[in-house]
């Protein structure tokens, strides 16, 4: 059964990793996608991916901290789909690593910027085309880091995606009574390319599955599935959530 039918989705960060693959799965679900991320080539491609399956996309590539660019993709949305139902901000970056006191004020802004500021213009953007269909669903792309595991060398990635969690939380409260539900996902460790440019070798990799209760590190694909929830009907009743889907890395001790 196809969960999305006649629902027109937004997915940043679409050219790799967990958008990849939500964007991908939306449109196999019946919904009509519009992507944005930095790199068009890759846009393009996922694109004539989904139309070769008889899906429906459109791309649009941009800079997240851009708000031009959030405004460009629910135009994109209206104008080439009539309306705007979905919203996953996806995109993302690490940022400036290291010990925080080392930590630039220009990346620690920029990494904000990126990971939390994004959210804001999107959110500010997509919500009002969301009341014109009478509700919809936003989703962010939070992290455990942050809420429920501190790591050092991470402060600024940590404390932009614990705001995305206050930030769902005002929206929620906000535009609940017009039925616009906002949720958070926090992934655990999952095998994209910020993941790989983060542990770059077999060991980090082998260490950090080793943390989780699962013994492993997610497939995109797999967080796939709970944007789709959160996207879809099934989750009528969940708004203002911090969903952990984390292969138990936040209560793993052993």
């Amino acid at each position: 059964m196809q969960a999305l039918v006649g629902k027109v989705a937004i997915v940043t960060g679409a050219s790799s990793g967990i958008g990849r693959a939500t964007a991908l799965l939306f449109a196999r679900h019946g919904a009509s996608v519009v992507l944005g991320a930095r790199r068009r080539p890759e846009l393009e491609r996922l694109v004539a991916e989904i139309r070769e399956a008889g899906g429906a996309a459109v791309c649009v590539a941009g800079d997240v901290r851009d708000e031009a660019f959030a405004q460009a993709l629910v135009h994109n949305a209206v104008e080439h789909f009539g309306g705007l139902d979905i919203a996953f901000n996806n995109a993302g970056t690490l940022g400036e690593m290291g010990p925080t006191l080392d930590v630039s004020t220009p990346g620690w802004r920029d990494t904000l910027d990126t990971n939390l500021t994004s959210a804001f213009l999107g959110a500010k953007h997509q919500i009002p085309a969301m009341l014109k269909r009478g509700g919809g669903s936003v989703i962010f792309t939070s992290s455990f880091v942050g809420y429920t595991v501190g790591f050092p060398g991470a402060a600024a990635y940590a404390a932009s995606k614990a705001g995305l969690i206050g930030l769902t939380q005002a929206l929620a409260a906000e535009f609940g009574p017009q039925a616009v539900r906002v949720n958070a996902l926090l992934p655990g460790g999952t095998h994209t390319p910020m993941a790989q440019a983060m542990n770059g070798t077999p060991e980090a990799m082998a260490h950090v599955a080793g943390l989780h209760a699962l013994k492993r590190i997610a497939q995109p694909e797999e967080l796939a599935q709970s944007v789709l929830y959160l996207a879809s009907d099934a989750s009528s009743f969940t708004t203002g959530a911090a969903m952990l889907v984390d292969g138990g890395v936040s209560i793993n001790r052993t």
